[in-house]
């Protein structure tokens, strides 16, 4: 079994950052923070799970789309509260087609032979 350290990572530092921008939702406002706070929480799972595993090398790859996505998508969402502007113009629905594509991904991968190593 393969792990990827950087996709394990990346999942403990969305959970934290998903647990700081609920409370920041719930103490200063803000119309997108608790969707963003949301994915965060929800995408955190995902990459420590595929962080851990890594079996092959599209669920290893689903998990960059994953966060390329959460990034995009949350990232937008915060910057829209905190900028008062978007990162760029449909940076958040690109994130959020990322995320539906890193999903569809990890579920292509349940069906690959997982690599040996």
């Amino acid at each position: 079994m393969h792990s990827d350290r950087f996709l394990l990572g990346a999942g403990g530092l969305a959970g934290a950052a998903g647990v700081v921008v609920a409370a920041l939702a719930t103490h200063a406002g803000g119309a997108h923070m608790q969707t963003a706070s949301n994915f965060l929480l929800m995408t955190a799972p995902a990459l420590l799970a595929i962080g851990l595993m890594a079996t092959t090398r599209l669920l290893r790859f689903s998990g960059f789309v994953l966060l390329a996505g959460l990034i995009l998508f949350a990232g937008d969402l915060l910057a829209r509260d905190y900028l008062g502007d978007r990162l760029f113009p449909y940076a958040a629905p690109i994130g959020g087609t990322l995320l539906i594509l890193g999903w569809l991904l990890v579920f292509i991968s349940a069906f690959l032979r997982p690599q040996r190593g």
